[in-house]
Parts: structure tokens; sequence; C-alpha cells
């Protein structure tokens, strides 16, 4: 079975905020082993401008391992082991740049990372902060932890899901790339299926929809696309414009943090 991918990006500055600090990247290649894609987001944080700067500096280094470096694992063979051994090492080394630079402009900044590698009829994710990952298949799961006070509060049972909700804190994070000292990825991997669909966001995005609208509107709207190289631009274009309409349901609910998102569907011919 041949896997193929359409993708879709979206990023808004919100309703408050005269600079969007998030920053992403989607892409599609051809390999002898068939298609790859690959999405990575990020919510720079940080002040003036410096947020955007971080946030970038990741999503380039990603982007640059994926068009330098990716094409020789594939051909070799990708093992999940390996491949969270290589992201870790980028991430570190990310961290400690980002750092670097804001010792020396005395300034403080940081950014959260969500990559998505689908490839070889597997899925693979890394991913530091509180930008989800989501897979969309028969429901809707997130994949990814929320590295946030109120999400290990509530994992502790010290507090509810709809405390942690209306916290003040739920946007303290436990750790996000620049903090400086060695940050903790999470990696997650497992098999994907025609139909499936998978959505990266920050999380200005997911505050004011819930999980079950993301899923109706992504999962169902448009319709079940088919496949083909002529219509791939079309699929993405009508990608597009659903998540326009959720940026737009977003910010109309009140949303005032920067919003992006990432959408990406699994078809076959």
């Amino acid at each position: 079975m041949e896997l193929h991918y359409t993708v879709a990006a979206q990023t808004d500055a919100g309703t408050t905020k005269s600079v969007n600090q998030d920053s992403l990247t989607v892409k599609v290649a051809n390999t002898p082993n068939g298609e790859a894609a690959f999405l990575v987001l990020c919510d720079g944080m940080g002040g003036l401008e410096q947020g955007e700067v971080a946030s970038t500096a990741a999503v380039r280094a990603f982007e640059q391992w994926f068009l330098k470096d990716f094409s020789a694992l594939a051909a070799s063979g990708i093992d999940a082991q390996t491949l969270e051994e290589i992201w870790s090492g980028i991430l570190q080394g990310c961290n400690e740049r980002i750092y670097d630079y804001s010792k020396e402009h005395r300034t403080s900044m940081g950014t959260t990372l969500t990559a998505l590698l689908l490839f070889d009829g597997s899925y693979y994710i890394s991913h530091v902060g509180d930008s989800r990952a989501y897979r969309l298949g028969d429901e809707i799961s997130q994949l990814t932890s929320d590295h946030t006070y109120t999400a290990r509060e509530v994992a502790l049972g010290h507090m509810t899901l709809a405390q942690a909700k209306n916290d003040s804190r739920r946007n303290v994070l436990l750790q996000c790339i620049g903090m400086g000292k060695p940050i903790s990825p999470e990696f997650v991997s497992g098999k994907i299926e025609v139909g499936d669909s998978f959505v990266l966001c920050s999380d200005g995005f997911r505050h004011e929809l819930t999980d079950e609208e993301i899923y109706e509107y992504c999962q169902n709207e448009p319709a079940q696309l088919e496949w083909s190289a002529q219509k791939r631009q079309e699929n993405s274009r009508a990608m597009n414009r659903l998540l326009r309409e959720l940026i737009s349901m977003n910010k109309q609910r009140g949303e005032k943090d920067n919003i992006s998102v990432a959408f990406v569907k699994i078809m076959d011919r």
C-alpha cells in the first residue's frame, strides 16, 4: 500500500499581540521507500520579539535536518531509538544555543517544540512544552503530554481537569527549549493507517476548542478526500480553509494568544 500525505498549516498573531512568536514548517518529500511528511510547530515566548527568535531557530534546526540528513536515514531504514537519539541531540543543541543567546543579549526567551515525521507506515514525534500532537482516527487521541504545572498537578490528583483549564498557572511550563538546564524531550512512535489525520497545534489553538470539536472539523470536514496527484493542491486548499475557520472561531471565543496549527491527512491511491 502506497501512502500519500496532504498537508496544511496556518498561523495567526491573534487579537491582542502585535508579534506572532509561533513558527512552523510542513514538508512532503519523495523517497525510494515512499513519501514522507514532516511537520514542526514551535510556540515561542520572551520579551519583545525574542520568542520569535527562539521558535524560528528551533524550527530551522529540524528543517535543516530533514532537508540534509533524512534521505540517508530513510534509505538505511528508520529505527525509532536512533531517531530519538538524533532528535534529542538537535533539541539539546538548540537549548544551549538559545540559552547562550539569551545571556549574551541579557534577555529571556524560550520555545516549545512538537515535531512529527510520517514515513513507511509509522509516525514519530519529539516534544517539549505545551504544544500538542493529536491523532484522529476512530477517535481523537492526544499523543503528547503537556509539560506544565497544571498538567503535573492533575496527574498527581491535586487538581481536576476543569480546575486546570481555568487556573492562572495553566501556561507555566516545567520545561522548554532555551531554559538552560538539560531538557527531557518526550518521544512517541506508532503505526499509521489510511484515513488517519494528525494535528499539531500551539496552546492558543486549543484553549477555546474542545477535543471533540477538533475531531469533528478536522476528521470529518472536508469529507473523506480521495487522493490523486491532480487533487493534492485542491485538497490542501480545502484543509487550509478549514484551519482558518477554526482560528477565526478561536478568536471569536476570546483567545488572545498567538494561534498556530498544522494538519496532515493520510491517503492511498
